[in-house]
């Protein structure tokens, strides 16, 4: 499962009471220095000025997350948008899963199961009741762990395929070529979500950040890190 947090993990206990005390403060003080690198890109970014911090961990929009990190993160790497797919083109599986769910409620009502004995229907009913909940759940985890991350580095694609496969891509901010954002649709505009499209130099050759919220935002902010990695290559400021 993609190791992506929402919430600072606490130190673990210790025989001694300076081990646990020395790593809260070291903790507090990558928070602190990670907070000011986030405030950093108010400086440069309209998109980011206008967007308030965050804690929600079910957004498909998130903009300056706080407490967020992912497994590969560096360590000065700040999480500046987390992205998932629009809420709106998920509402097909829970459809779905309503009305699989009201079949046992039919099934009764016409008397489908009347010849089995009550246990037996009970068994058959709480059966099927655990094949939606696995398709409900898998669904879920599909949307939620499919996310697409801009830190002030990078930006990274995770693919979640099932519980025990992932699938990472990343490229470097300075390694873009090409942004486009596409909406389709009459949801698309109506929801305003759409496909980013992102062109690198990089080993992975383009980005496909689909049906993600505000598409032409996320565009106009990806161009404004552009426009600062190239500012800090020209001021020597670049790592």
């Amino acid at each position: 499962m993609p190791e992506i947090f929402n919430s600072a993990a606490q130190p673990s206990s210790s025989d001694t009471q300076i081990q646990p005390v020395v790593a809260v403060s070291a903790a507090s003080s990558e928070k602190e220095s990670k907070k000011k690198l986030s405030r950093h890109v108010d400086e440069y970014s309209l998109v980011m000025r206008q967007a308030t911090p965050s804690s929600s961990s079910l957004k498909a929009y998130t903009a300056k997350p706080t407490d967020t990190f992912f497994d590969s993160q560096q360590r000065d790497e700040v999480v500046l948008l987390l992205l998932r797919q629009h809420p709106v083109t998920q509402v097909k599986w829970v459809f779905i899963g309503i009305i699989l769910a009201l079949v046992p409620f039919l099934l009764s009502f016409v008397g489908f199961l009347e010849f089995l004995p009550l246990r037996f229907q009970f068994v058959a009913t709480l059966g099927w009741y655990l094949l939606v909940f696995g398709y409900s759940l898998e669904a879920f985890l599909n949307w939620f762990y499919n996310v697409y991350i801009i830190t002030d580095e990078r930006v990274i694609d995770v693919d979640f395929h099932s519980l025990l496969f992932k699938n990472v891509s990343y490229a470097k901010i300075d390694n873009i070529e090409d942004i486009s954002a596409t909406t389709s649709g009459a949801l698309g505009s109506i929801f305003d979500y759409g496909t980013v499209r992102i062109q690198t130099a990089g080993a992975v050759t383009e980005f496909d950040f689909e049906h993600v919220p505000h598409p032409s935002r996320v565009t106009a902010f990806l161009n404004e890190l552009l426009l600062e990695e190239e500012q800090e290559n020209l001021d020597g400021r670049a790592n």
